[in-house]
């Protein structure tokens, strides 16, 4: 290990979901960002991930493990010895999503031994009257839900809850809430570091041989908080405070920031753990004598162990568990 004290921020370089395995993509990333997708269906950009697989890279294409196990406590604090707690994607989508659960951790332990999901959503851009899943209506009980699924699929989208959403709108998903990301939207998801998706409905959709999508309506059913859209917050819709950090979301499995019209603004400490910083607009992050400029749409790693740094630009996320 270096036996320097402080690591330096440095850009993440994303893996890609695409094609047919997100047949629903789009290439929003490319006109919002100037990004160069591997297919007109790129459906997420994991910013930062430790999926096997699917593993963020630094400039030089080592990945995220590699990089934890090299240096350790200095790169994620606390979370050394652990799982890697977190996944940050960017997801275009052209087309309506699946309606999806996702079970608690509890739950994905026993069935599937991995970790639930939680995760939070924010609306990067949004097409006229875009809307979401944003659990299921008022009354809905599961035998409604069952009795769908096996007589008549067709009232499924009945029973679901709609919300139009904008550019900034913000949305905590917590484990247990029915979901689904709606066409024409682009955004910012922060997640537990999880791939266990329960897929509820698919809209009766079929693939070019006339198949439809595997669905997993038993599990589904499980893990599914009916009550969800009774206190669920809809949505999260903060005034944009210049230079001031806001916060997004704060709860279990992370925390979420936004910056704006910033200059030289400091970021907090996280001595014991580490952050990620996605610039909206382009910005730059300050250090001691030396500097990191981001174009709109770059993540950045923030090591636990990181120089104090300044952020300067014009719209910033950043999370940290």
């Amino acid at each position: 290990m270096s036996d320097i004290k402080y690591l330096r921020p440095f850009k993440m370089y994303p893996a890609y979901r695409y094609g047919k395995a997100t047949p629903w993509g789009g290439d929003s990333l490319a006109r919002l960002f100037g990004r160069k997708l591997p297919s007109d269906k790129t459906g997420e950009s994991l910013e930062v991930s430790a999926l096997d697989k699917l593993s963020s890279t630094n400039v030089l294409c080592e990945t995220l493990p590699k990089l934890i196990d090299r240096y350790g406590e200095r790169f994620v604090g606390d979370y050394a010895d652990k799982p890697f707690p977190l996944l940050l994607k960017l997801i275009s989508a052209r087309d309506r999503l699946s309606v999806q659960v996702h079970p608690d951790d509890a739950y994905a332990k026993k069935h599937e031994n991995k970790l639930g999901k939680t995760e939070a959503w924010i609306i990067l851009d949004a097409a006229e009257n875009a809307e979401i899943v944003y659990g299921l209506s008022p009354g809905v009980t599961k035998d409604m839900l069952l009795n769908a699924f096996t007589q008549d699929t067709s009232k499924i989208p009945g029973l679901l809850r709609y919300v139009k959403v904008k550019k900034g709108d913000a949305f905590f998903m917590p484990s247990g809430a029915v979901h689904a990301i709606g066409a024409g939207i682009t955004l910012y998801e922060i997640q537990q570091s999880s791939d266990v998706t329960y897929r509820f409905y698919d809209w009766d959709r079929i693939d070019a041989k006339g198949n439809k999508r595997k669905l997993h309506i038993d599990k589904a059913l499980d893990v599914s908080d009916l009550s969800f859209a009774e206190y669920a917050v809809t949505p999260i819709s903060l005034p944009l405070k210049n230079g001031m950090l806001e916060k997004l979301f704060s709860g279990e499995y992370f925390s979420t920031y936004r910056y704006t019209s910033c200059n030289r603004s400091p970021l907090p400490s996280f001595d014991s753990s580490f952050a990620m910083v996605t610039c909206i607009e382009e910005g730059e992050l300050f250090w001691q004598q030396d500097s990191l400029p981001l174009n709109a749409g770059d993540t950045a790693f923030i090591p636990a162990k990181c120089y104090p740094l300044e952020f300067t630009g014009g719209h910033m996320l950043l999370s940290t568990p």
